[in-house]
């Protein structure tokens, strides 16, 4: 039995989730979020807990089993708190500008990057003196929060020589030596 399918998810206060067909929706204070379940899982709402059930041992339905149970508690966890994801930009002149749902990245190319980013995200930057510039990202879904941020990480990653790039706060980049002097 899969560890992580076989966890109730319990469900917070202020959290409401249906279960309707084959989809899933759950209603919190922040959002609305739906998932539209494999016929094969089966997902039950029980005093306050959310469970999924497979049909038998199969390894494409033990598979999807703790997969739907993690989307759902992803759900749960995004409409009640939502996540927030901390991007750092390290290097001489690499800036970052926030307009609306527009992001603008000055990162060492001969041009600005602008990527326009879904409604559902927020954006913000920091810029303060000798510190390195901060994008922060919020959003109720963690895959669209996820796939924005490998996105913009993507333009610019961190390299190991001097550690340049685009990293997560807290991330740490595996250094490696610059060249040795080679003794004759």
């Amino acid at each position: 039995m899969s560890r992580i399918g076989k966890a109730p998810i319990e469900i917070p206060a202020g959290v409401e989730v249906k279960v309707d067909n084959n989809v899933v929706t759950v209603k919190g204070k922040k959002n609305t979020l739906s998932l539209t379940v494999n016929p094969d899982i089966e997902v039950k709402v029980e005093d306050g807990h959310v469970h999924v059930c497979r049909p038998d041992d199969e390894k494409e339905h033990r598979a999807m089993h703790g997969l739907y149970r993690a989307l759902i508690h992803n759900m749960v966890v995004g409409v009640s708190q939502g996540y927030r994801k901390e991007m750092e930009l390290v290097g001489v002149g690499y800036r970052a500008n926030a307009t609306g749902q527009v992001l603008e990245l000055a990162l060492g190319y001969s041009h600005a990057i602008y990527i326009k980013l879904p409604d559902e995200v927020k954006v913000e930057t920091k810029s303060e003196r000798n510190k390195n510039p901060l994008i922060i990202l919020e959003s109720d879904d963690k895959q669209l929060l996820g796939q924005v941020c490998a996105k913009i990480r993507s333009l610019r990653k961190p390299e190991p020589y001097k550690g340049k790039g685009i990293k997560f706060v807290g991330e740490v980049i595996r250094r490696k030596s610059g060249k040795s002097a080679s003794a004759k």
